[in-house]
């Protein structure tokens, strides 16, 4: 490996650079704020946008400066691609983040042969017929290489880079000054939260083990699905640096988004069921709806990808969330307000009022809680992740004593980025009556809900 290729695991070498991001970033937000005391409402308002895109360009800028975390970070907080950075910029943020995520270290493939070998404690030439040494993938943390057993079985081998473990560890010291940074695009975040939850989940994303028993925990549950599809995880093969699964192949985001309008709606249909339907029926789910996990199969399948970031909650807290939802959804403002309190995301009660919280829950998830079909684009996005976290929701005076306990935040994560995954494909749905046979158990509304109903009563006979 070369040293520009090495990827750095000293914490002052990355503080250096993060820091002098951070507080460059300060010092113009604060000339910002001063000068705005002289400007009109209009001039005060493109002069904060303006600064507010400056601290994305930072965030984005310090990540890719990182390597270890990075792409792993600028996955778990992409709301910057769900439209907190204003309209006229959305679109170059989605291509730099894209960026982000497919970018990886010039490794040698020699040097990712010695990881494999080591955990595989053989020659390559004694596990697979094939390997073919120019990889397929970028994965947050590695590369994924495409291979063949012998038997002809073709598989996909995904591997660590040498050293990120390492490397990661560092970055997250660094967590903290990212934070501050993305604060100042959304400062009713709560980073105290968002920090140990973020630390947690890219802890277990580096122990490929874990991942493939979450891989394996899916493909169980979803065994013989009729629309999705987990791929196998070759358990002998798989170790905490590697992971070998089944080999599928199929279309990508950006292909789907030019399919007809019917076609987009089926598959924003499925990825919404995958995606959030996982949390609630059955208390596991991945953490990761982002464009490049999953793929539409040739028999009109959707194969989902990637399971390192993954979350398991606990029944009391999916219960509790599906008895606010029945509350909310029944109009039981009283009922929603006592919960709210009882399970402190209320500090102080004094501040809200019971209709107050429903107008706040209804502005940040009509696009599926109001019975009708919805036309989702990058637009409602934007609206939606402004009164989910923004200063600039209309509910931000009462938002700054609300807090999000960490054994929700990535329920909440899922249920924003699915939204602007749905978004981006232009999906139309009615969101409601899809949720409702989670939340009250009613029959199907679609022709995909027959589908899986009858699926699942088959895993219960």
């Amino acid at each position: 490996m070369s040293p520009k290729d090495k990827i750095p695991t000293s914490r002052v070498r990355r503080s250096a650079k993060v820091g002098r991001l951070a507080a460059g970033q300060a010092a113009r937000q604060l000339g910002t704020k001063t000068a705005n005391l002289a400007r009109s409402d209009e001039a005060a308002n493109a002069a904060l946008e303006k600064r507010q895109v400056e601290a994305a360009e930072q965030i984005v800028a310090a990540l890719g400066t990182m390597k270890g975390a990075a792409m792993k970070l600028g996955q778990v907080m992409s709301f910057l691609d769900v439209g907190l950075v204003p309209e006229p910029y959305r679109e170059e943020f989605q291509r730099k983040l894209g960026e982000l995520r497919d970018a990886a270290p010039n490794v040698r493939f020699e040097d990712m042969r010695k990881v494999m070998e080591a955990d595989l404690e053989e020659p390559l030439e004694d596990v697979f017929e094939d390997f073919a040494e120019e990889p397929i993938a970028a994965a947050s943390i590695g590369q994924v290489y495409r291979a063949t057993l012998p038997g002809g079985r073709a598989v996909a081998v995904k591997v660590q880079y040498p050293g990120v473990n390492d490397a990661v560890r560092a970055d997250m010291q660094n967590l903290g000054i990212i934070l501050r940074l993305m604060k100042r695009v959304a400062p009713g975040i709560d980073v105290k939260a968002i920090g140990e939850e973020v630390r947690a989940r890219i802890y277990e994303e580096l122990d490929y083990e874990l991942e493939a028993q979450n891989q394996r925990s899916m493909a169980r549950i979803y065994r013989r699905h009729p629309f999705i599809v987990i791929p196998d995880v070759v358990t002998r093969l798989s170790r905490e640096r590697v992971i070998v699964q089944e080999f599928v192949t199929g279309r990508g985001f950006e292909e789907l988004k030019r399919l007809p309008q019917d076609e987009r709606d089926r598959i924003g249909e499925i990825a919404f069921r995958f995606f959030v339907g996982s949390l609630y029926r059955h208390r596991q789910f991945s953490g990761d709806p982002h464009p490049g996990n999953f793929l539409l199969l040739d028999d009109g399948r959707m194969a989902f990808l990637d399971f390192g970031l993954f979350k398991r909650m606990s029944d009391e807290a999916v219960e509790f969330e599906l008895t606010c939802q029945r509350a909310y959804i029944e109009g039981d403002a009283e009922t929603l307000m006592r919960l709210f309190t009882e399970q402190g995301f209320i500090t102080d009660p004094s501040r809200f009022t019971p209709e107050g919280l429903m107008a706040q829950i209804d502005d940040s998830t009509w696009w599926w809680s109001r019975d009708e079909t919805v036309a989702l684009d990058p637009g409602i996005a934007t609206k939606i992740a402004i009164e989910m976290s923004d200063p600039r929701s209309s509910h931000f005076h009462q938002m700054r004593h609300e807090t999000l306990p960490s054994e929700h935040l990535f329920a909440r994560r899922v249920e924003m980025l699915t939204m602007a995954v749905l978004s981006q494909l232009r999906a139309r749905g009615n969101f409601h009556r899809i949720a409702l046979e989670w939340i009250t158990g009613a029959p199907p509304a679609t022709e995909l809900g027959e589908q899986e109903a009858l699926f699942y009563a088959r895993a219960a006979a």
